[in-house]
Order: C-alpha cells, then structure tokens, then sequence
C-alpha cells in the first residue's frame, strides 16, 4: 500500500495470471439409470440428457412446481433435443426423472460417506487448482484470485419470482472468454483445440477474465480477492468517504429540510427522497427493464402503491407505512412516523396517481446522484447507507458495552448492536433449517448444566457445615475448592444463555451483509483492543484476511 501511485485511472503495470478453470465437462448417466416419457423408457441424446439432470437434480425443489420455470426450462431444453426427441417430448408433466433424481440422490450421500483419504484426495487436487490457477501477479506481487472457476452450466433461478427462472444457463467455452493482462506478460494458453475470444492488455480495469452470460447478457468477472491491495485500498476508500460525509452531513440535512418547501416540484421530491434514504437507510433504486428481472424497487422507483399514509396510527401522528420488494426481492415493511411537512408533501406527490405511478416521478437515480456530488465530491446515495450503518454501530456499542462483563456478555453486546445496523439495513434471511433442533440441542445442554450447578451448590453447602464442625484447614480448602466449582459452572451456564439468547434474536436477521459491507471495520477493531476481545471472536478468518488493513491501522481511540 506504501509503494508510489499510478496516475488516475491506471490500475496496474504489470499482469499475468493462467486463466480461468473451466467446469468438468458431462458425463453421461449410468446405462441402468432411466428417464421415462409417458410411462416408457426413453435414451435421451447426451445433449438432452445434460440439461434433463439440471431438473432432475432440482426435484425436490419448489422451482420445479413453479409455472414460470417449468415453462422456461421446457422451451429451453426443447432447443437441446434432436428432431425426433422434439416430436417424442411434447408435454412436460409425461416426463418422469425420477430415476436420475434418485441416482443424484445417493450420489450425494456416497459423497458424505467417503473415507478419509478420498476426501484427502479431493482436497489436494483443489489446492493444486489453487496453487496454479488461484493466484496472479500483479506489480511484483502475488495477488489471491477471488473466483478463478467458471460457473458449471446448469438452470437459472434468480431471487424471489424471476421471470427468466428455469431458462438454460449455458456451458461458458474458450471462445466466449475475453482475458486481460499486459503485453510483456506469459499470455495464458487455451484448452487444446480451443481459443480465446479475444486477449486485452486493458490497464485501466482491474478484472482479470470476461465473459457474457446468456440469460440477462450481463458481463461477468474473474477478480482479485478481497485480501488484495486493490480490494482493500477500494474498501478503505469507501469508509473514508462516509466518515467525510460525517462531517457536513449537518449542512445537507438542513439544507433537505429547507427545500421541502422549494417553489420547484422536482426539488421538493428530492429532497423527500434523500430523507428516505437518509433516515431509512433505503437503497437509491435503480431504473430496470420490465420483464428482464423480478418487480423490484428502492427509493427513486417506489410507486404509489408502495406506501400509505396514516394522519395518526397507534398513538403516532403522520406515520407512513412501506411495504415492497427490494433488492433480491426481500420485502421491506416498515410503519415510520415522518415530520409533518414530509407528510404534507407526500400527499401531494400522490394526489390523482393511480397505484401504479411513480410517486418521485420527477426524479431518478441519476438526478440525485447529480445533485450529491455538487453537495460533496464523491458523494452518492449509497454512501448514506454506509454512514449510517457505521454510526450506528459505533453509537450502539458506545450505549451497549457494560465496562464490568466478561467477554461472552461482551460479545452479545457487540452483536446486539450489529443487529440494530442489519435491522436499520434491512438484512434479512429465513430462519436455517436446523434452527429448532440446535435450539433444542442447546437448551437441554442449558437444563443439564443447571442440574450440575445445584449439585455443586448442594455440595457446598454440606462442605461449609462440615467446616463449621471441624474447623480444621483441610475442610477449610475443600470449601474453597467447591466454592470455585460453583463460580466455575455459573460462568458456564452463563456462556450457555447468552448464547441462546443471541441465537433467538438472530433467527431472522442476517449479520454478514453488514459486517463485510456497510460497517467500517476499523470501529470494531478498535472496540476490540479497548475491551481486550480476541479480533477471532468477532471476524473469522476469511474477514480478518479482508480487513488486515483495518486490524493494522486502527488502535483502541478510532472514532469513525
């Protein structure tokens, strides 16, 4: 991070890498192992048979009984098949790949029930793949590649009711592959009997390999991983300019509030909207393609229908109430009680709009974009976000933090106030699987170690009597020994409740999101030194790798 700078714009001198790992390609199913159509078995060409394992390995999932991509998925695999297959299979519901599902099925559990040395195997052949293809070099040093492996082919099953769901996610080849390195570098060769699509020595980006994928023809890369300088120095930027944002964020605030009585429609709907994203912490909202993606919007897109106005609503004046689809389609609902002009406003942007109107319609993403930057160089609507988050957890921690806990308590606190920033943030995730048996698990550790905690205070008390009969050191010590024990099993039981406590809470709430993208780490780093918290116990290994800046930079006085 310390070396001299390259003038703005240019990312890297030198570059080269191997290319990327393409996925194994198909093996064709057993002989015994059968689709059937209409009731009769039937030899799929290897093309067809290919993409018929993509559902048959989707069975079980509720994808497959979904119209959408069962109607997808058939167009596309009917475009797989020969002549003869295409006027055989005309019906989906005749299909049955039940056999190959069940094939998958104990595939996956011969899988789990390898012996040691298979699994050795397996992961020795993964850490030659990354020793040669899992690093670069780039100006004099060996950087890590994030996702060196090209995605197999399989069926696309976007967030939340994609119309595109179930379409054919082709195999990516050579010859769609664009690699980037620098002219004096070792060119990385393709397969035998392939080609790339083309080779750039373009310094002013910083991926490694392109390609397009076929389903929504974005453009997907090879980069480095978080760990690498280039990430890292992007990162630490990112909160840099958040913590510039602390400082004028005042002016701006005042100057919002100002111009929700502006003469002008399009400034009073900006500014409504910055308050949105200021105090709500929604995403900005991009303009999309209908039909190309799922009904999703953030604040710029939001329609009419998407809020509803309360003069009063629970004991609370002027309380609007949200409800659509964000990013990934996860559902923000919130009930917000807003100052009287933004509420007043509101009406107005509403009145003779039908449902389906844009309720800033004199406003997008760009226009606000536009306007921030005037406001503060490099100043964006997703900065608001990161700001907010990060103050929100150093302030948490501030309020949260008992000086006198032990470290478990500690760390509850810590992520109590991690909690507030994904609840602010709207990080949400399903409840896992197994969340009510490892509850159980938990709480039947929790009833065992109580049982032990009154056995060992029976124990002390009989100790102490026999003390007070026999007065002599060596009962005296006993005392003392059992007394240690019952402290001992108080601090266990303690630990045990904490955390199911931290579990229960965190049952629908998604903390990662956060943690690596909105929180300036350096506030947790430094929390960490002040209390003497292991750094382990708050980022695992993968995290500490990203935030090695943070770790090294920030002592235990860092205000963000």
């Amino acid at each position: 991070w310390e070396e001299e700078r390259y003038p703005e714009g240019i990312k890297w001198k030198f570059l080269e890498h191997k290319g990327p790992v393409f996925a194994p390609p198909y093996e064709p199913l057993p002989e015994n192992v059968k689709f059937y159509y209409d009731g009769k078995v039937m030899k799929l060409s290897t093309k067809a048979e290919e993409v018929a394992t993509f559902f048959a390995k989707m069975l079980d999932h509720e994808y497959t009984t979904k119209e959408i991509f069962r109607k997808n998925f058939f167009k596309d695999w009917r475009k797989e098949m020969t002549s003869e297959e295409k006027s055989t299979i005309t019906n989906l519901s005749k299909c049955d790949f039940t056999h190959m599902s069940q094939y998958f099925k104990a595939q996956s559990e011969a899988r789990k029930q390898m012996s040691k040395e298979e699994k050795q195997k397996i992961k020795e052949e993964n850490e030659r793949l990354l020793k040669e293809y899992g690093y670069c070099v780039m100006d004099n040093h060996k950087e890590r590649i994030a996702n060196f492996k090209i995605e197999p082919p399989g069926l696309f099953r976007g967030r939340g009711n994609h119309p595109k769901m179930g379409m054919l996610k082709r195999r990516i080849m050579p010859e769609d592959i664009i690699i980037n390195c620098s002219k004096d570098s070792k060119i990385p060769a393709p397969p035998p009997g392939h080609k790339w699509k083309e080779v750039r020595h373009d310094n002013k980006v910083t991926w490694l390999v392109s390609w397009t994928e076929n389903i929504q023809g974005s453009i997907k890369y090879i980069m480095l991983n978080p760990s690498s300088r280039i990430k890292g120095e992007k990162d630490w930027q990112k909160y840099e300019t958040a913590r510039r944002l602390k400082k004028c964020v005042d002016k701006i605030r005042n100057q919002y509030r100002e111009d929700w009585k502006s003469k002008e429609m399009k400034v009073r709907q900006r500014a409504v909207a910055l308050y949105f994203i200021d105090k709500l912490a929604l995403r900005a909202g991009n303009e999309k393609e209908e039909g190309e993606t799922a009904d999703t919007v953030g604040c710029c897109s939001l329609r009419v229908e998407h809020i509803k106005l309360h003069p009063e609503l629970d004991g609370q004046e002027y309380v609007v109430e949200f409800d659509f689809l964000g990013k990934d389609s996860i559902r923000y609902y919130n009930k917000v009680p807003v100052e009287k002009r933004v509420f007043k406003n509101l009406q107005l942007f509403m009145e003779n709009k039908q449902p389906e109107d844009d309720l800033f319609d004199r406003l997008n993403t760009s226009i606000l974009n536009k306007h921030l930057q005037d406001l503060m160089e490099g100043l964006t609507a997703k900065v608001f976000r990161t700001y907010n988050a990060s103050i929100t957890l150093q302030q948490q921690l501030k309020e949260l933090t008992n000086p006198d806990d032990n470290i478990p308590a500690k760390i509850l606190s810590y992520n109590r106030a991690n909690r507030a920033v994904a609840i602010l943030c709207n990080h949400q995730r399903a409840p896992p699987k197994t969340f009510e048996k490892s509850m159980m698990n938990l709480q039947s550790k929790i009833d065992a170690k109580k049982e032990q905690l009154a056995d060992a205070r029976r124990e002390l008390k009989s100790a102490k009597a026999d003390a007070k009969v026999r007065r002599d050191e060596k009962s005296k010590k006993t005392v003392e020994s059992k007394k240690k024990a019952v402290q001992r099993i108080e601090e266990q039981l303690m630990k045990l409740e904490v955390q199911a406590t931290d579990r229960e809470e965190n049952k629908q709430i998604a903390l990662g999101t956060s943690k690596l993208n909105y929180l300036d780490p350096r506030i947790s780093v430094a929390w960490c030194k002040k209390w003497g918290i292991p750094i382990e116990k708050i980022y695992n290994k993968t995290q500490r790798e990203k935030f090695a800046w943070a770790i090294d930079m920030a002592e235990e006085d860092y205000e963000f």
